[in-house]
């Protein structure tokens, strides 16, 4: 005789995999912004020292894509433009929130098919950068073009988000095993 509740538990099972997959990831995809940004910061000083400054600071001169991004945000939804001050904690704010929005996506999925070893976090990394950094960001006019973009920085970025999804899986591994001892 057939019964249902063998597949029930199954799919329960998977559920709540999936849900406990997306938390950690969500965590990990905090923890992964943060540490992605101390790897820029690191990677800008280091640059620094050996490139010409002045050439650097125009470089960096403008908004960052996640304080044009909050800004907006605040403009459309809560229509307040955002002062000075406003911007240095809502520009990490949306970085943040990002991050963990992607990692628990990034949980999700890793819980739901056979991902193995840090790889599927290189590669999840990788695809956020060519779809997040390099197609949507210039594409909602949050940044310039690539085309107009110093290949530096592309390959800054690239290995930015390497280390993110790096930081991501980890991080998720961990609370997950924590979880399960």
């Amino acid at each position: 005789m057939f019964s249902h509740k063998p597949i029930l538990s199954r799919l329960r099972r998977g559920q709540k995999n999936r849900w406990a997959g997306a938390l950690a990831g969500a965590a990990g995809g905090v923890v992964a912004a943060f540490v992605m940004n101390r790897f820029q910061a690191v990677w800008t000083s280091t640059e620094k020292e050996f490139t010409d400054e002045s050439a650097t600071r125009s470089a960096e001169s403008g908004d960052d894509a996640t304080v044009k991004a909050a800004a907006g945000i605040s403009r459309n939804v809560l229509h307040h433009e955002l002062t000075n001050s406003e911007k240095k904690w809502a520009g990490p704010a949306v970085h943040y929130a990002f991050g963990g929005l992607i990692g628990g996506l990034y949980g999700a999925l890793a819980n739901a098919t056979p991902v193995s070893g840090l790889s599927g976090g290189a590669a999840y990394g990788s695809a956020i950068w060519l779809l997040a950094d390099e197609i949507a960001v210039p594409s909602a006019g949050l940044s310039q073009a690539p085309f107009k973009t110093p290949m530096k920085s592309h390959l800054k970025a690239w290995a930015s988000h390497l280390v993110y999804g790096f930081v991501t899986d980890l991080t998720r591994r961990t609370i997950l095993k924590t979880l399960r001892a």
